[in-house]
């Protein structure tokens, strides 16, 4: 026994990492064999089906970014030694949301980071929207993906802020307007994607040519896996995150249901255990992400351990309240999202 420990504590970071995995593969896939098992009483067709996801897993998933580059993006240097602080959608509550005003007082206000909505105009010029239309924040009507970027500029994006006078006649800006503005402020970039994960990552991809500083002052995130995989095969040198709330697919960000329905409630809540599941065992090395955004209410210190031990960054979203920044700033010393860098401000889903 003292033999045994005594080498397990003699191994490297890396080495426990790499027993770490190996271990969590075989609990993975054991557990796949036995459902299909299970679920098909055939032990040849449960081998089959098993062999042919390890083998698939093997061959179509991307390593991880190297730790050091990963780690410059995820823990820039914050002011007084603090953790890194993002500015959600720019900062929604101390500036109109996605635009440069926003990004200017996130900086002024002490961000590290600012996270930011991409978003597609009717001629495909990327903008930042984070709603499907522009009815909430500007003072136009419609979807961002039926509107030209000429019709765009015109709108008033600080419409229905609570600071519209102060900030009154803020554009909607261009991604590549964001991403020079955050550049010479030195904020780390969020890069947040709805969908269109073609599109998204051939735009981003071009991006990145253009200014090579974003390899290490950026990240993609997304809710959708299959944004991260496109993005990390159209350029696999980029920093990625895996966004997630546990119970998305049932219910609302305030915890209501999406449907009134029992048996809508029960399958998709099936499907939210699964998909956390596929979150926490699978999709992450997949996609070979250096960090997952987590709903700051399912954080916690074993949480955070849980993913360290995968070299994960965890980074909460979105902490809007002085009792929960001081939780993440003194007790779980990792960064997160939020709305206001000045005052507390209602949860923002």
């Amino acid at each position: 026994m003292t033999l045994t420990i005594s080498t397990t504590l003699s191994l490297s970071p890396i080495h426990r990492l790499h027993n770490l995995e190996i271990g969590d593969e075989v609990m993975y896939f054991s557990a796949v064999f036995l459902l299909v098992l299970l679920g098909t009483r055939s032990a040849t067709g449960a081998s089959l089906l098993t062999a042919f996801l390890y083998v698939f897993m093997v061959m179509f998933r991307f390593p991880p970014v190297p730790a050091e580059q990963a780690s410059r993006v995820l823990r820039p240097r914050a002011p007084s030694g603090g953790v890194p602080v993002v500015a959600h959608r720019g900062g929604s509550h101390d500036a109109p949301e996605n635009t440069l005003a926003a990004i200017r007082e996130a900086s002024r206000n002490g961000a590290t980071g600012v996270e930011l909505d991409l978003s597609f105009a009717a001629d495909g010029v990327p903008v930042l929207m984070h709603d499907e239309t522009v009815d909430r924040t500007t003072n136009g009507s419609g979807p961002v993906s039926k509107l030209q970027i000429v019709h765009l500029r015109r709108l008033d994006a600080a419409a229905h802020h609570r600071l519209k006078d102060r900030f009154s006649g803020e554009r909607v800006p261009t991604l590549q307007e964001a991403v020079e503005e955050c550049m010479r402020h030195q904020l780390t970039i969020f890069f947040d994607v709805k969908g269109q994960p073609d599109k998204a990552a051939s735009v981003l991809h071009e991006m990145y040519k253009k200014f090579p500083v974003l390899y290490n002052s950026s990240i993609v995130s997304s809710f959708e896996p299959k944004v991260i995989y496109k993005m990390r095969q159209t350029d696999p040198n980029v920093v990625t995150a895996l966004t997630h709330r546990p119970w998305r697919l049932s219910r609302f960000g305030d915890g209501t249901p999406r449907t009134l329905s029992t048996w809508g409630q029960l399958w998709t809540g099936v499907l939210d255990v699964l998909l956390d599941w596929a979150h926490h065992h699978i999709l992450w090395k997949l996609c070979g992400v250096s960090a997952i955004l987590i709903q700051k209410d399912f954080v916690s210190l074993d949480y955070v351990q849980y993913w360290a031990e995968r070299g994960v960054e965890v980074v909460g979203w979105t902490v809007n309240t002085a009792v929960e920044k001081d939780f993440y700033q003194n007790l779980l010393r990792i960064g997160y999202i939020t709305d206001s860098l000045l005052e507390d401000c209602d949860p923002h889903y």
